[in-house]
């Protein structure tokens, strides 16, 4: 299934870095930012992080939380996390079931070789928990900054 905006959006409750939890439940009345990433301390997936991360202020100046999901276990979330100083939520969805439930989970290919994966896509949720907007297949530079405009114009 695949969500679209308008819609509500699936609820979660996920393991998160630092022993934490993220959950919708927790995040109801405000905005936030689900993004999807395929594999933590990967190129993409590092910059992507880091852009958020530079942009963790202004998130929340603009009232909305900004949250990191991939399948990787939450050991290898707080090590990536450490690393490179990330300020987001790092959330696991080592189950897969919040990934599936936001139809990012699917069948990719690189090299000629098939596999499933998690597409990087990113969801603007607000406060209601309605999806307001929906970026996939997502260009990692400059991401992050696009999704923050979204977030300010709530």
């Amino acid at each position: 299934m695949e969500i679209t905006e308008g819609q509500p959006a699936p609820a979660f409750d996920m393991a998160a870095d630092g022993a934490g939890r993220a959950s919708s439940a927790a995040l109801k009345g405000s905005p936030y930012v689900l993004y999807f990433y395929p594999k933590a301390d990967t190129p993409g997936c590092t910059t992507e992080g880091q852009e958020f991360s530079a942009l963790a202020d202004d998130f929340a100046a603009a009232g909305a939380a900004v949250i990191g999901v991939s399948r990787d276990p939450v050991k290898k979330l707080d090590r990536f996390k450490a690393k490179y100083d990330l300020q987001v939520v790092l959330a696991s969805d080592e189950p897969g079931d919040v990934t599936e439930a936001f139809g990012v989970w699917g069948e990719k290919k690189l090299y000629g070789r098939v596999y499933m994966g998690v597409e990087r896509a990113t969801f603007l949720i607000d406060g209601e928990g309605m999806v307001q907007r929906v970026w996939r297949k997502v260009s990692v530079k400059g991401h992050a900054a696009e999704v923050l405009a979204a977030v300010q114009s709530l």
